[in-house]
């Protein structure tokens, strides 16, 4: 039994069942025994390793499409560049590696990081030790007054969701409880739910429909800023349109395990409802688009092949299989998308379409 399980058993037991959305948060989140709270999850060494960490070439075009749009806006003198879990800080480090090629766009940029893990906040600083950024807790703790280059990369799968199950013309939330002192999943009472009205044309009884409360919220902060003050967000992650089916995971030591094993000790994610995260938007968004294409379009493969030249033995190998990881139907080219925000009547980001 891990330390935190022992907490979360404890709190049911006085104050009942709880929802997903808790169990998630506590977990990753806990100040003395949350997953973010207590180690560095990322790389060969953490439990899963993001597209930043497979190589270079992920930042590289990622800086250069923002530095494009920077020029299509008008080449603004200061700038809010933001990432929203930057994980232990190498995209970040990446886009401003890359961001030196148009030096005036590179002094435009103010670093400000959204990272709640005391611990990452420490490896983001070292990685990122030439640099001055400005952590934050929150998305609404971002410049007001500055245009926002907003990215985010596997960051909006790490926040809780409620799951609700479709009974009749209502639904029940599905809970943690105990089952003989183990912790179990069990569903609340029915009852109707108006978030949910809009599904009750395309559901059945028994289907299962994720719900994230944050998500909405922090994608709208970027937009109002973005349309106010222009910019672009990007983001990147796993998920589809429009959520359908019980998407919730759980990885310990690289392997998946059950979502109430190991709590505290183990990510939890889930699939993102991209549908839900542009809804009713101030700004314009792009079309939603694979990886993979989107970073065909911005020409990976040529610059794969350029640092191909300088690579031999099991480097290449290494360089040829990331090229591969990243963009291959059946690695991340396909389950992982993205989309973009932009001003109304402005130019996509370089990738995107509309």
């Amino acid at each position: 039994m891990t330390p935190l399980e022992q907490i979360l058993k404890s709190q049911i037991t006085t104050q009942g069942p709880m929802s997903v959305a808790e169990y998630m948060s506590t977990c990753l989140l806990h100040p003395e025994y949350g997953y973010y709270s207590t180690r560095d999850p990322f790389g060969a060494g953490g439990d899963f390793i993001t597209a930043p960490e497979i190589s270079q070439m992920f930042g590289e075009l990622i800086g250069l499409t923002l530095a494009q749009v920077w020029m299509d806006q008008g080449q603004p003198a200061k700038i809010a560049l933001a990432e929203l879990g930057p994980g232990r800080g190498t995209l970040m480090a990446d886009i401003l590696r890359t961001a030196k090629a148009v030096p005036s766009f590179a002094q435009a940029c103010e670093i400000h990081l959204i990272e709640a893990s005391p611990k990452l906040r420490e490896v983001q600083a070292a990685t990122l030790s030439a640099y001055t950024p400005v952590w934050h807790d929150h998305v609404n703790q971002l410049p007001s007054d500055l245009p926002l280059y907003a990215i985010a990369n596997e960051f909006f799968d790490a926040l809780p969701i409620r799951q609700m199950i479709r009974d009749g013309e209502g639904w029940r939330e599905r809970q943690i409880g105990l089952d003989n002192d183990a912790l179990a999943f069990g569903l609340s009472i029915s009852a109707p739910l108006a978030a949910l009205d809009h599904r009750l044309s395309d559901t059945k009884d028994g289907d299962l429909v994720e719900l994230c409360a944050q998500a909405p919220l922090i994608m709208r902060t970027l937009a109002e800023r973005i349309q106010a003050n222009g910019g672009a967000a990007v983001i990147f992650d796993y998920g589809d349109w429009r959520s359908l089916g019980d998407t919730l995971q759980a990885v310990y030591a690289h392997e998946k395990v059950p979502a109430l094993l190991k709590p505290g000790q183990s990510d939890l994610t889930s699939h993102v409802d991209f549908e839900a995260l542009i809804t009713d938007l101030p700004c314009t968004h792009s079309r939603l688009t694979t990886q993979g294409v989107f970073l065909e379009r911005l020409g990976i493969t040529d610059r794969a092949q350029a640092l191909a030249k300088s690579l031999g033995g099991t480097a290449l190998e290494h360089h040829i299989a990331a090229h591969r990881r990243l963009t291959h139907p059946d690695e991340m080219g396909t389950i992982f998308k993205t989309l973009a925000l932009f001003p109304k009547g402005a130019h996509p980001p370089a990738g995107y379409e509309v």
